[in-house]
């Protein structure tokens, strides 16, 4: 495993750099790395590190025995932030000097002198005695040769771990959606994305309230309206145009409304998902005329409403696609249109992450409107779609319920 011996060497150090970075696999170039918890003795500045057995314990360049209880201070052991100075100390050790260590990282002699003293402030003890013969370890800094063999194992585990999960396509991902949209258009569809990634878990979260994923609400969330957070990815999707619907069954009994004026004498059933807006849409359309005298169900989400309308209860607005939807509804010729863009969102760190990358490709496939006619910009007739689109049967894509022979 390679790994810049530069990273976190301060900026004038930098440039006493050589122009190849070091490789810092245990144990030095070609030397056989030293397990967690194992030993070591340093040879004179001519010789390398030679690696005791794990079963036998530390010892100082002296031969004496390395305590099995310090008394160096815990909470100076706590204090150490550098890494890259445990690091370089780790190879003063293996190298057996100052000099042969600064060669294997192409860091000059002084730099490597300057950052042992850094770690030592930062240990709280002397790590090494100097003299004409090289380094030599003390006591204190024999302990400490332990206890950065096993950060250097925990670092290689987590990078193996991090190169293992980074082509891994496993783990939850958090989709938040509006209700109608994920009812009838990505939960009957999801079975293509988890046949793609079969360990990958899915939460859909349906809900009229937009999920912020800059809060980590969900990893990716589809919205009817630009988000207004500056720290998020958007895509636009598409765009959903909405109209009025009526059953069969409603019509034969109220009659066919051919213009706006023609709907204040019919009953109308709504969704609302932000009231204030639902008031102020109303008193625009129906000007001088209360809700009581017009609406007969309001509903939150967009089941109920679809349903509601397809069973007779009245007049509502739905998206163009919503005859394949399974229920025996008709578009009404009302000069009364709505669209909404279609916008998805999700953190740029997350999305790098391969479960949710993987997740968002697929999204956008599926709003994809050169495949998808009624999520194009241009308003496309209920009835010209079965022309437009070429696919699987409309009842089957959307996952309706077919009402023939009913």
């Amino acid at each position: 495993m390679r790994v810049a011996a530069e990273r976190g060497v301060p900026q004038k150090e930098r440039q006493e750099l050589a122009e190849t970075p070091a490789t810092l696999a245990p144990g030095g170039h070609g030397d056989s790395s030293a397990g967690a918890g194992s030993s070591i003795e340093l040879s004179r500045e001519s010789g390398g590190a030679k690696g005791a057995t794990a079963s036998k314990p530390a010892r100082t360049a002296t031969g004496r025995a390395v305590p099995a209880k310090s008394t160096m201070s815990k909470s100076a052991l706590a204090s150490l932030t550098d890494w890259d100075a445990a690091r370089i100390f780790l190879e003063v050790v293996r190298a057996g000097s100052f000099r042969s260590a600064a060669e294997r990282l192409t860091l000059s002699i002084n730099a490597v002198r300057r950052r042992i003293d850094d770690f030592e402030r930062q240990i709280g003890a002397t790590l090494f005695t100097r003299d004409v013969h090289g380094a030599r370890l003390t006591d204190e800094g024999a302990l400490v040769v332990s206890a950065v063999e096993r950060m250097e194992a925990a670092s290689f585990e987590l990078l193996r771990a991090g190169d293992g999960l980074a082509g891994a396509a496993s783990g939850e991902v958090r989709v938040a959606v509006t209700e109608g949209l994920g009812t009838f258009w990505l939960a009957p569809r999801l079975v293509e994305f988890q046949q793609s990634f079969p360990n990958v878990m899915v939460d859909l979260y349906c809900a009229m309230r937009s999920a912020d994923v800059s809060r980590h609400e969900a990893d990716v969330a589809i919205h009817l309206s630009r988000p207004a957070a500056l720290d998020v990815k958007l895509v636009r999707l598409g765009r959903m145009h909405l109209m009025c619907f009526a059953s069969e069954k409603y019509l034969e009994i109220f009659g066919i409304p051919k213009t706006i004026d023609d709907l204040v004498k019919h009953r109308l059933v709504l969704q609302v998902a932000d009231e204030a807006a639902a008031n102020a849409a109303f008193a625009t359309i129906f000007p001088g005329f209360e809700q009581r005298d017009l609406i007969a169900m309001t509903t939150n989400v967009s089941s109920a409403n679809y349903w509601a309308v397809a069973h007779g209860a009245g007049i509502g607005v739905f998206p163009t696609y919503a005859s394949a939807l399974g229920g025996k509804i008709i578009p009404l010729e009302v000069d009364l249109k709505w669209s909404y863009d279609i916008w998805l969102s999700y953190h740029a760190t997350t999305g790098r992450i391969p479960r949710v990358r993987h997740m968002i490709d697929w999204l956008v496939e599926a709003f994809n409107p050169g495949k998808y006619p009624w999520f194009k910009d241009e308003f496309i007739h209920p009835q010209q779609l079965k022309t437009v689109y070429m696919g699987e049967p409309l009842t089957h894509l959307f996952g309706g319920f077919p009402m023939e022979g009913r």
